[in-house]
């Protein structure tokens, strides 16, 4: 399914509520699309996110392609949904990435989040990537669910590590997933 740092052709799959998203991997060429849905998400869908989402950020992503592992979910020509696994260029990081997703608020809860990762987690062991991290927010607890459900485990607390938009400190939890032994 994926060769070479892109997929053969875009995976199509049916979510839980019955509509289909193909997923495929991201392109430079995928700028104005990702702009447009971050623009859209709703405050709720970035609460727990790295704003802001300007061009200049997405612009940043896609330089770094040649580092990462990056999907995007389309549903017709819209994309709904962008994960990725920044690969950790230092040589002591070797094969360890870092995971992060975000998916617009119509396409939540209804199986996204876990094709997506599941996606980049085949992609990951295919590319003999040894570990994938990430950070959470205590209080997002979806978000814990669906790492927990693939094995991530917790691997320590941040406290007071990130300010959310209510204007407090929230402890960050880091989780790690090896993928070989």
């Amino acid at each position: 399914m994926h060769e070479e740092g892109d997929f053969v052709k875009p995976v199509t799959v049916r979510l839980k509520d019955g509509r289909t998203i193909a997923l495929r991997s991201m392109r430079a060429e995928d700028e104005d699309k990702l702009f447009e849905m971050f623009s859209s998400l709703s405050e709720d869908a970035v609460r727990w996110g790295l704003p802001p989402y300007t061009r200049e950020v997405i612009k940043r992503w896609i330089s770094n392609l040649p580092h990462s592992i990056a999907i995007v979910a389309l549903h017709g020509d819209r994309i709904v949904g962008q994960a990725s696994i920044y690969k950790i260029p230092p040589p002591r990081r070797k094969g360890v990435g870092n995971l992060g997703i975000y998916i617009h608020q119509d396409f939540q809860k209804v199986g996204l989040g876990t094709v997506m990762v599941s996606e980049l987690l085949e992609i990951a062991r295919k590319e003999k990537l040894h570990k994938i991290e990430l950070g959470v927010i205590a209080e997002n607890i979806r978000a814990f669910r669906l790492y927990e459900k693939f094995g991530f485990k917790v691997e320590g607390v941040l406290r007071d590590a990130y300010l959310g938009d209510d204007e407090r400190y929230h402890d960050e939890i880091m989780m790690g997933l090896i993928l070989k032994e």
